[in-house]
């Protein structure tokens, strides 16, 4: 990774591949349809190539994490190829730091590619979005792969909150609000102290749940991708200008929502100025293992 933390004004640590270089997409069409409706935006310019995304932050001069989100088991769909992700990070290091997505439900199979991806393709974190794989972060199916992740030193991601994924479609497409719980996430970051952990998303409706999570335990992070900050609950606000001012993170959710719309709404908030150089860039080099006091 040839990452130039001095060359890039923020870090995106949360941004999706939605489609392979062979055409293959990581959701059904309902439901691609529906979270751009969520989300507003136009459908048909949503889905940028790996290429077109690493040049998109290059232009902005931002580093960006990308990843796939593996769902099969529940959805059917297989995801945009992990590796293509990771390859594509290789061919742009400084713009693009590769994460990956392993379905709970793969068990042993999972953890060996899990291995195989951080060991030959270099990948730095996993992606887990709980709603859409169907499953309990503290469930013990997926407690091998964790236990992967935290002997690699790697990042483990967790959705977590209300996802507009499945949103407006006849029984939310069968996708259930319960998994992403963060206090599920509370047992993983107990029962593996060394993993490092980002919470994804301001966590409607379990806001002060996640705060709780991220202050007790001492791994655990928040992204504050998915929403316009200029919706953020007040008391992440808040905890984000005092108690977690170091453990905050930017994310944008990209290409839902674009970084430029995010950090409009950024500059906005009523944050210290020496908070957020930290949101945007610091807490996320150090977690990253981009800086050397990481």
């Amino acid at each position: 990774m040839s990452i130039d933390l001095d060359e890039i004004v923020a870090i995106d640590v949360h941004t999706h591949a939605e489609v392979s270089s062979r055409g293959g997409a990581s959701l059904t069409d309902e439901l691609h349809k529906a979270s751009s409706a969520y989300f507003k935006v136009d459908g048909t310019k949503r889905k940028p190539t790996l290429e077109e995304l690493a040049a998109y932050y290059r232009e902005r001069r931002m580093a960006a994490v990308v990843f796939t989100v593996d769902a099969e088991h529940a959805t059917g769909v297989p995801p945009v190829p992990n590796e293509e992700v990771a390859e594509a990070a290789a061919a742009n290091p400084d713009v693009l730091i590769p994460f990956a997505s392993i379905d709970p439900f793969r068990g042993k199979a999972g953890i060996r590619r899990a291995r195989r991806l951080v060991e030959e393709y270099g990948v730095k974190g996993f992606k887990f979005h709980p709603s859409i794989q169907a499953f309990f972060p503290n469930d013990r199916l997926a407690y091998g792969l964790y236990e992967a992740i935290e002997e690699l030193g790697c990042i483990a991601l967790f959705h977590t909150g209300q996802t507009g994924i499945g949103a407006g479609v006849p029984g939310g497409g069968g996708i259930r609000l319960k998994y992403s719980n963060p206090m599920h996430v509370d047992d993983v970051a107990a029962d593996f102290p060394q993993m490092k952990i980002i919470l994804a998303h301001p966590s409607f409706p379990w806001q002060d749940e996640a705060l709780s999570v991220a202050t007790h335990k001492p791994a655990v992070h928040i992204d504050l991708s998915g929403w316009s900050p200029k919706y953020f609950p007040p008391q992440l606000v808040r905890y984000a200008n005092t108690l977690l001012k170091d453990k905050v993170l930017f994310g944008s959710d990209y290409p839902v929502i674009s970084p430029d719309r995010w950090l409009a709404d950024f500059a906005a908030l009523p944050l210290k100025d020496e908070v957020r150089p930290k949101i945007l860039k610091d807490n996320a080099a150090r977690l990253l293992g981009l800086c050397e006091d990481s």
